[in-house]
Order: C-alpha cells, then sequence, then structure tokens
C-alpha cells in the first residue's frame, strides 16, 4: 500500500512565501544600491569637489564658497544621473569615474601641496 503525503497548506505557504521574499529582495536589491548610491556616493562626490576647488589657484576665500556653491549643482548632478541611467552598476560606475580626476586635486590639498595665494 503506497501512501503519499503531500505537505499541509501551511507549509506550502512557508515554502512559496521564502521564495518569493526572496524575488522581491531581488527585485528591490537595484534600487536600494541606487538610493545607496544617490546618498552616500553623491554626496562623496560633491564632498571631493569641494575640496578640489581648493587647490586651485584662486584666493581661499573665493575656493571656498565656489567649492560650497560648486557642491550643491555637484550632488544634484550626481542624484538626477543615477536614477537616470540604465541600471544600477552603471550609476556606480559613472561616480566613480567622475570621482577619479578630483581624486589628485583633494590629496593635495589634503596633504598641504596646494598653491598659496594671497588675497
Amino acid at each position: 500500500m503506497n501512501v503519499t503525503v503531500s505537505p499541509t497548506p501551511s507549509a506550502r505557504r512557508v515554502g512559496a512565501s521564502s521564495a518569493g521574499g526572496l524575488a522581491r529582495l531581488r527585485a528591490v536589491l537595484p534600487l536600494i544600491s541606487r538610493i545607496v548610491a544617490a546618498v552616500g556616493g553623491g554626496y562623496a562626490l560633491a564632498a571631493l569637489a569641494s575640496v578640489a576647488v581648493l587647490a586651485l589657484p584662486v584666493s581661499r576665500i573665493q575656493a571656498v564658497i565656489g567649492g560650497m556653491l560648486g557642491s550643491f549643482a555637484v550632488y544634484a548632478a550626481a542624484v538626477v544621473w543615477v536614477f537616470a541611467v540604465r541600471s544600477a552598476t552603471r550609476a556606480w560606475i559613472g561616480l566613480l569615474v567622475a570621482a577619479l580626476p578630483l581624486l589628485p586635486l583633494a590629496w593635495s590639498v589634503w596633504h598641504g601641496a596646494a598653491p598659496a595665494v594671497s588675497p
């Protein structure tokens, strides 16, 4: 005599919900990645740009004010960029590519190699 035991309805729901939850998580991860890129990556890029402006041969006051004002535009552009590109991977790559030219300038400011221009 063959007896087959089928899972109870609650056991079927648990298995289905964990598989459905994993699928939902996979669907939401790119959005979470974009949000982190927009908030964190955009902030990092804006901060890097505002520090890099200090390496320009202008007075310190002009560089600080210009960097602060420019950082708002950089942050806004980074947020728009992150949500405009096709994938979250391209968003992260775009932020990194934008940060690469700013790194040496910011590095020179952080280590005191920036030119000292008197007002």
